[in-house]
């Protein structure tokens, strides 16, 4: 088996005045491998993702990428975390700047993580632009010509430009109509693993990871309370919490 790319190794956060946060949490994720965080709301899922993101630094713990422990205190360590970890937020309508065209936004991240410039951003971002099933001539447009689906679409293209390894994506499909989850899903999915990338899924929805990711990891108070594949998580939960979670949602 692979070494980890991105892990977490008893991290432990608290909200300052709060005793929400995470308790003596681990994951990890490796080239290719899709992991879900599903948990109720406050279960500390989207804290996690922000810990491995590196916007929140853990009291205790630390964060791994290829086995060296980031540092927030080094500009160079989280640098390298920034180009190799990238994140697809919850909301398509305000993940983009209304006053910015989508070219710029994509670009915005080759600039300031000093991947590309000029002729070889703006070929960076058609690119991507295509990848992501948009027509590349639009890459003029504000994102009020876009449906929310096609905004998401184009936060995936700016989280693929600078070329990261791991994709961090929070909720990516809660803000969208039915219709919409399922093609923005498969296109997570497919592209992820063509280009041999680790997904880490933010979701409370099970239904969602149960078609996407190889292993989940069920959060509930800070804590990972079961974790295991996918099938054997869906199919035979060791815990009541977990199966709780499965038979609130009818369709599963």
């Amino acid at each position: 088996m692979s070494e980890p790319i991105l892990s977490a190794r008893g991290v432990s956060f608290r909200y300052p005045g709060s005793d929400a946060g995470l308790d003596d949490v681990s994951v990890e994720v490796r080239a290719g491998e899709s992991v879900a965080l599903v948990g109720e709301s406050g279960s500390g899922k989207t804290t996690l993702a922000r810990v491995l993101l590196g916007l929140l630094a853990p009291i205790a713990g630390e964060v791994l990428l290829d086995g060296e422990v980031v540092r927030a205190s080094s500009k160079a360590s989280m640098r390298t975390l920034r180009r190799s970890v990238q994140t697809v937020f919850q909301d398509p309508f305000s993940s983009l700047d209304p006053r910015m065209t989508i070219g710029a936004s994509i670009a915005e991240p080759l600039h300031a993580l000093g991947v590309s410039r000029g002729q070889e951003a703006r070929a960076r971002v058609r690119e991507v632009l295509t990848d992501v099933g948009i027509d590349p001539a639009r890459a003029g447009e504000y994102p009020g010509s876009f449906s929310g689906g096609q905004r998401q679409r184009i936060a995936i293209a700016r989280a693929l430009a600078p070329g990261p390894r791991v994709l961090i994506a929070d909720e990516p499909v809660s803000a969208l109509d039915m219709s919409t989850r399922a093609s923005v899903m498969d296109l997570l999915g497919s592209i992820t693993r063509e280009r041999g990338m680790a997904l880490v899924l933010v979701s409370h929805d099970l239904a969602t990871v149960a078609s996407t990711c190889d292993r989940i990891a069920v959060m509930q108070e800070g804590r990972i309370v079961e974790a295991g594949d996918t099938v054997q998580i869906m199919s035979a939960p060791r815990e009541s919490y977990t199966r709780a979670l499965i038979e609130a949602v009818p369709r599963l």
